[in-house]
């Protein structure tokens, strides 16, 4: 006689059979020959057309993953680190370093030396070849023109009570923020640092979600001064808002400004690893710079000679901050935890 189908066994059935099915979609996207599987934390509005390039010139299939703007990169590489033992991705375009090291000592990444990564300064590569930078940006001070007079021309004039309730900056939790947080600690040592951040917060510091938000806030005339990336400034910028950007302490004995490259690296145990490797070559060329250069994006390219704009500074005349990313790669949870707390609890 057959047996009665419950309810409890129609969903534990259902349950088997959508298994099945991802399992088989899985198992179908790792043997797929003809593509690439590539996690981004850059912006996709940048980001995609430089990969559907990809795909046109090589016929190569690219899936891409990205991130959300609230949580720039950490979600990603969590996810990488969660995904070590059966990797889904080939490739990581990370839009940053720090965290880029930290998957480098998870053991999440493999070794690859680019041909096209001979002409970019040792500064920005990883020296065994676990990941290599390209279209940098800068972190900068983006200016009210309606608002402010005289601009503030260092991180540390911040604090002054001129500024008071009329300085923003995104979660320092994430992104190129959590970077620039974890660098100062590094170039400081953690007491200044601590000091700093802490007289920020007196001062009525403007915690928003993203760098999107901070320059939406300057130019929109909320706020008088923020910190960001060069890229979202120039997106304020091109739409005419009053603004203008400051590279920060270039004078004479300065700290300078941080330069941050995008970061593009092998995941380890690849599915693809021929096609990750082409698609590397490719994010490494100067017309991938140039590219992004040119686009709203306005990154810096790291290759010499290559193309810009006027509103994109050559790299080499910025006084950068000369700092190590291996060793905010070591700082990096110690001024996490004090920030968090500092700001967000």
């Amino acid at each position: 006689m057959p047996q009665k189908l419950t309810l409890p066994k129609i969903i534990i059935f259902l349950l088997l059979v959508i298994i099945v099915v991802l399992g088989y979609k899985n198992l179908t996207a790792k043997t797929d020959t003809n593509q690439v599987i590539i996690y981004v934390s850059h912006d996709q509005d940048y980001s995609e057309p430089i990969l559907k390039d990809f795909e046109a010139q090589t016929g190569i299939k690219v899936k891409a993953v990205y991130d959300t703007e609230a949580t720039k990169t950490t979600g990603l590489v969590n996810r990488l680190i969660a995904e070590k033992d059966n990797p889904q991705a080939d490739v990581f375009w990370n839009n940053e370093v720090s965290r880029t090291i930290v998957l480098k000592r998870e053991g999440v990444l493999e070794p690859y030396i680019s041909p096209n990564a001979a002409d970019i300064p040792n500064l920005h590569k990883d020296a065994q070849g676990y990941w290599t930078g390209f279209a940098a940006r800068a972190r900068v001070l983006l200016v009210n023109t309606d608002l402010v007079e005289e601009a503030p021309e260092t991180l540390e004039e911040l604090t002054d009570s001129q500024w008071k309730d009329n300085v923003t900056l995104a979660n320092p939790l994430f992104g190129t923020t959590a970077s620039h947080a974890t660098a100062l600690f590094v170039l400081w040592g953690d007491k200044k640092a601590e000091q700093y951040f802490a007289d920020l917060k007196e001062n009525g510091l403007v915690i928003a979600e993203s760098n999107g938000q901070t320059r939406d806030m300057v130019a929109d005339s909320e706020i008088m001064v923020g910190f960001t990336d060069t890229d979202d400034a120039n997106d304020a910028i091109s739409d005419g808002k009053p603004v203008k950007v400051i590279y920060p302490d270039q004078g004479k004995g300065q700290m300078g400004t941080l330069i941050i490259p995008n970061s593009v690296m092998l995941v380890k145990d690849a599915s693809h690893p021929e096609n990750a490797k082409k698609l590397i070559d490719y994010l490494l060329t100067p017309d991938v710079e140039e590219a992004l250069a040119f686009s709203k994006a306005a990154q810096m390219p790291l290759h010499p000679n290559v193309s810009r704009p006027e509103n994109v500074p050559d790299v080499s005349e910025i006084h950068a901050m000369s700092v190590s990313w291996e060793e905010v790669a070591e700082k990096l949870p110690a001024a996490l935890e004090f920030l968090q707390e500092l700001f967000l609890r």
